[in-house]
């Protein structure tokens, strides 16, 4: 299969990635008619051999002519796409630069493929079998539904068979009559009666049978669904909470519910119709029967409460509106949006169905047990009626939830703090115990229905994920990592964090990779695990809560800041893949000494917890590579200019000559393949006659600082040289232009 084919069919977000690498740069459609060919030639070669290049871009041209006059002979010219533009546009776009035309092109398969092993991965998260076992749920109550409507016309059938009888019955003198007139007795009447009343007890007595067998069958559908499927689709929703590409559908669930709830709701119907032919037709085997229908019914009643019991989920974790990616964390006083699905969708449970009412912390133990574990309630009596929503699931949504704090008269003195042994209210031993912080605290929220139908009485409830409530926004970063955490480990303990478990890093790696998918499109690759491994993980590869986030310099704190830079100002760069980010200057100098001069790369700020980027590029002087790196752009700069203007117009002045020193990205990408793209046109002149300005991004290099002094520093006044001057401390070999470090003038272009 071509690689476009394959890109056609993955879902409209990944697609939409795909449809972002040509913008502005080649055509899309070109790309569509043209696929195979495009796949077949050798991109790369040509982006380093001039030769090939203008022999790939005349052979194209070639290509798209032939398709033409294809379209001529197949009289096709009004129904399909205007090759002849295409031909035209290609010639007006890259006539005077082949090599451009293959850049874009090698760099746009590169990322294609990255997109589709993306997408191939994300179908292993999603687990290959489930697929499978999607289709064998299918197949079993798609056979139970059979099978019940096969018993349902055996038993129409016995209530003909009863009718016939007892129309002999009730006639037969007169019949008798008529028989002897035909010589016939008497004797073989009764007979004939019997061998009646014979085959149906058989008959009911096999329909029986097939009940049980449709129950046992039923019962097995129903384990699997309440203790199998419903906690792996719990599972996958808390890992899509935290960012992770899984399906979190709940239409099979649903389907496989509702038929289960059918088959089971059908079977005591069809029980009680055989019993009301016991009674109507005063059967002589009833009195057998009975005991073998009265166990059916209880079966059949204990299989529907468990299933009617278990219907209930939270298919949308509650969640405030301007964090939609970080749901489970609520501010007090603001609104936040939950939603819950009844998955056995039968019509008959609709109307019997109480209002659902969200209760906080409900049968919460920690509540009770925990020192200082606050407690909360809703800002207002909410309760919803599940309702029939299209495509006909039957949903709940609460969209204006809030919470307060509900003050404990007894622990008013010790609110916010520890409170001190002996204080008022608080007996010593309590005082004693481990208090947990804010965002360390967590919290449910139950929403509670019942449901009355034909003699079934259910409490049904459904809890939310473990949550946290924070006072502040600024305690959403690191509530955000008590989320993750309690999400990895897998436990349902609200208490965890007085002790928390450690984490191997290859857990918590997938993790922080799903959230710069969430933010930025795209995952953390290898080498940039391998840095994070090295700041977060024991070299034994396990990974403490304390270190990764019990403190504001934490590393988690320092990711967070760089996920906001990301999402705020850097999206499309690193989408496209354009931001190697997570680096060590060790390695940056590594990689870039044996490049040819001008090559760069972008990487973060390791210094700056607020999220900060920066470029290193290489040089030659007198034959000696040498690695130069500005200081990093924090939030506020980007705010006034783009990066990708940044270092498309960055200038160097050095001896009076001024220059860009950018020239590739690593590891080959020319600076224009790479960052014309984001460039927005600017007019030469504006309407009102002024000529347009551009901000521009300018460096000095400055004069080579003293050597350090030999002797080791004293460690205040080390702690204080890194404090000031980190940069320049942490960085053995590599200048770093600082003075002025990045100097924003205005310049006209």
């Amino acid at each position: 299969m071509a690689q476009w084919q394959a890109l056609l069919q993955l879902d409209s977000g990944l697609q939409r990635q795909v449809s972002q690498l040509y913008e502005r740069t080649f055509s899309r459609e070109i790309r569509h008619y043209a696929c195979h060919w495009i796949e077949k030639q050798d991109w790369d070669l040509a982006t380093v051999d001039v030769n090939t290049a203008i022999s790939c871009f005349h052979a194209f041209q070639d290509y798209l002519e032939e398709l033409w006059k294809r379209s001529v002979l197949e009289n096709r010219i009004l129904q399909g796409p205007n090759f002849l533009n295409m031909k035209d546009s290609l010639v007006n776009q890259f006539q005077n630069e082949p090599q451009n035309l293959a850049r874009i092109l090698s760099h746009c398969l590169k990322e294609e493929k990255k997109i589709l092993a993306l997408a191939s991965k994300t179908q292993g998260c999603n687990n290959p079998s489930m697929e499978q076992n999607s289709t064998e749920l299918d197949n079993k109550v798609n056979g139970l539904k059979q099978q019940t409507l096969e018993v349902k016309r055996e038993i129409k059938t016995l209530e003909d068979l009863y009718e016939q009888l007892d129309l002999i019955q009730k006639t037969w003198p007169s019949r008798v009559q008529q028989c002897n007139e035909m010589n016939q007795s008497r004797a073989a009447v009764e007979e004939d009666c019997l061998e009646r009343e014979s085959f149906i007890t058989q008959t009911k007595q096999i329909v029986l049978q097939q009940l049980c067998g449709i129950l046992n069958h039923t019962s097995q559908v129903v384990a699997t669904l309440t203790d199998v499927e419903l906690p792996k689709w719990k599972h996958r929703q808390q890992m899509a909470c935290i960012g992770s590409p899984v399906d979190t559908s709940l239409d099979h669930l649903q389907k496989w519910f509702t038929v289960a709830a059918e088959v089971i709701v059908g079977i005591r119907e069809q029980l009680l119709k055989l019993q009301e032919q016991n009674n109507k037709y005063n059967c002589t085997d009833a009195s057998s029967l009975a005991a073998n229908m009265v166990e059916i019914q209880k079966f059949a009643l204990s299989l529907l409460t468990k299933l009617l019991t278990n219907a209930l989920v939270v298919e949308k974790q509650p969640v405030m509106q301007n964090f939609s990616q970080r749901p489970l964390i609520l501010k007090t006083g603001v609104g936040f949006k939950a939603k819950v699905r009844y998955l056995a969708n039968h019509p008959e449970f609709k109307h019997r169905l109480r209002p659902v009412k969200p209760v906080f912390d409900k049968d919460v133990e920690e509540a009770k047990t925990v020192t200082g574990f606050r407690h909360f309630e809703f800002g207002r009596d909410d309760k919803k009626v599940l309702d029939v929503e299209p495509p006909g699931a039957l949903i709940a949504e609460f969209r204006n939830m809030s919470l307060k704090e509900r003050r404990e008269k007894t622990k008013a003195s010790c609110e916010g703090s520890a409170c001190p042994a002996g204080a008022p209210g608080v007996p010593a031993s309590a005082a004693a115990k481990i208090r947990l912080g804010v965002t360390e605290e967590l919290h449910i929220i139950k929403f509670v229905t019942e449901l009355e139908y034909a003699g079934l009485k259910c409490d049904i409830e459904a809890s939310s994920l473990p949550l946290i409530v924070v006072s502040s926004t600024n305690q959403v970063a690191s509530a955000w990592a008590s989320i993750m955490w309690c999400s990895i480990s897998g436990s349902k303990n609200l208490s965890l964090f007085v002790d928390p478990p450690p984490l191997i890093w290859e857990q918590l790696a997938q993790v922080l990779s799903w959230q710069f998918l969430s933010v930025g499109e795209r995952e953390l690759d290898e080498d940039q695990l391998s840095m994070l491994r090295d700041k977060i993980a024991d070299p034994d590869g396990v990974v403490h809560w304390s270190k990764f986030s019990s403190k504001n310099e934490s590393p988690w704190i320092w990711i967070d800041g760089i996920l906001d830079l990301i999402k705020k100002h850097l999206v499309d760069l690193w989408r496209d893949g354009y931001i190697m980010g997570f680096v060590s200057r060790e390695r940056t100098e590594f990689l870039l000494k044996p490049k040819r001069p001008g090559t760069f790369v972008l990487r973060f700020s390791e210094t700056n917890k607020d999220g900060a980027i920066s470029f290193s590029w290489v040089d030659h002087t007198n034959g000696e590579p040498h690695v130069h790196a500005v200081r990093p752009y924090i939030k506020k700069e980007l705010l006034s200019m783009s990066l990708s203007d940044l270092i498309y117009h960055y200038i160097l002045t050095h001896q009076g000559e001024t220059k860009n020193p950018l020239l590739y990205l690593y590891p080959d990408i020319h600076i224009d393949t790479a960052f014309r793209r984001y460039e927005a046109p600017i007019p030469s002149v504006r309407p009102d006659g002024y000529v347009e300005r551009k901000i521009t991004s300018v460096s000095v290099i400055p004069t080579p600082p003293p050597s350090p002094p030999t002797e080791p520093m004293d460690t205040d006044y080390r702690q204080l040289m890194e404090d000031l001057f980190p940069d320049l401390l942490n960085s053995p070999g590599e200048d770093v232009l600082s003075s002025p470090p990045s100097t924003f003038t205005f310049g006209l272009l």
